[in-house]
């Protein structure tokens, strides 16, 4: 099978994300997802992420399409990702009241910025843009750039739509997918249950066989973001994490 990389995004440790690395590196996670660093941070997030042993495959930045000078507020991110050699740029955007055709030019010309690093933007599967496989499709056809593409997320199509097949989605979304976060759900519209790995009704052996056959080799990121009303412990968070690995694992992803 190809080569995909495995990840978590540390924001999944919740309250307790001051042990993620550690935790992760316990467990033989090698990657993570982590916030477009400060620049005065640089030097101490390389340091911390090289003391266990792990790279960030991508990192958290920010591209708000309301604003103007979006492609300058890019570009004020990318030595964050020349500094730990990091090529994928996940982030939430969203048109909002903004008009579409202004907000796929500002996507256009973040690409633009991008890809002179050789970073990829990698869009939520949120509203408005990547709602599902109809709102992804008309975004990317409508951008129409090779460094502006999907985070295929597997539980938010559940999240935010109604009657949908998770698998038949990513199976249209494909040849747009740059990067995914691997998250369970019981499936309910607008229902906050996103379990361990496993537990839910994403079906995610299938979800490897279409990427592997697409020969996609990019971060899946582990994205564990627990119950609503729950209380989240650091026992409960680490073990669900732990679960999630261990699920992984028995696929043969790990």
């Amino acid at each position: 099978m190809p080569p995909s990389i495995i990840a978590c995004r540390v924001a999944s440790y919740g309250d307790f994300e001051s042990i993620a690395l550690s935790h992760l590196a316990s467990l033989g996670v090698r990657n993570v997802e982590i916030p477009v660093p400060a620049p005065h941070e640089l030097e101490s997030t390389a340091a911390r992420l090289a003391e266990h042993g792990l790279r960030a495959s991508t990192l958290h930045g920010a591209c708000d399409l309301s604003r103007t000078d979006v492609a300058a507020r890019v570009e004020a991110q990318m030595p964050a990702f020349a500094a730990l050699g990091t090529r994928i740029m996940f982030t939430s955007a969203k048109a909002g009241d903004t008009p579409l055709e202004t907000a796929w030019a500002r996507l256009r010309e973040a690409g633009d910025v991008a890809g002179r690093h050789g970073v990829t933007i990698a869009l939520e599967t949120h509203p408005d843009l990547i709602t599902n496989a109809d709102t992804a499709l008309a975004t990317m056809k409508a951008v129409n750039h090779p460094h502006v593409r999907i985070n295929f997320d597997t539980a938010n199509l559940y999240f935010y739509n109604h009657n949908v097949n998770g698998v038949d989605e990513l199976r249209r979304m494909l040849p747009y997918v740059a990067a995914v976060h691997l998250k369970d759900t019981d499936g309910g519209y607008r229902s906050w249950c996103f379990p361990a790995l496993g537990r839910g009704v994403v079906r995610f052996r299938e979800t490897f066989d279409l990427l592997d056959r697409a020969g996609f080799a990019g971060p899946c990121t582990m994205e564990i973001e627990g119950v609503q009303d729950e209380t989240a412990t650091e026992r409960l968070v680490c073990d669900r994490i732990a679960e999630s690995v261990g699920y992984l694992r028995g696929l043969g992803r790990l």
